[in-house]
């Protein structure tokens, strides 16, 4: 019987300005790799071996942003283990607010932006092609949120 092969897992978040009302989302563009280059994301990473994904969303905004977050609503994917990146990777999402410093571009990123939540969001970056299903399902969330 052949296994499958376990997937790395990745994890990140969309920030907003306020997780309570959130009305814009931290983008960052990527500087590297040269694939990858110029295109937008949700800031994160890897999880360590012997790192729960909790500890590892913290410490990569730490080493990405040199910001602490508070983690809000998780932004389930469609498989058991969120959102899949590529065959080898899937992703894990929460939305995250802010808690502690200014967010910087410290490392993987050369450039920040704050985007307003709402349809234009597609179309005011270019999405990582793995990150723009996610950003479909952070405004639907958001609007779910709202209208209740």
């Amino acid at each position: 019987m052949e296994q499958t092969p376990r997937l790395k897992q990745i994890v990140a978040v969309a920030i907003v300005d306020d997780l309570a009302a959130p009305g814009k989302l931290l983008a960052a563009r990527r500087n590297r790799p040269e694939s990858l280059a110029g295109l937008w994301e949700f800031p994160g990473g890897k999880v360590e071996p012997g790192e729960s994904e909790v500890e590892a969303v913290h410490r990569e905004l730490r080493e990405e942003l040199g910001v602490e977050i508070r983690l809000g609503a998780s932004i389930p994917g469609p498989h058991p283990q969120g959102w899949q990146l590529n065959e080898k990777a899937a992703m894990r999402m929460w939305f995250a607010q802010i808690i502690d410093g200014e967010p910087d571009t410290l490392d993987g990123h050369d450039q920040l932006a704050w985007l307003t939540l709402d349809d234009t969001l597609h179309n005011v970056v270019q999405w990582i092609p793995a990150d723009a299903p996610i950003v479909s399902a952070c405004l639907e969330q958001v609007r779910a949120s709202v209208s209740k």
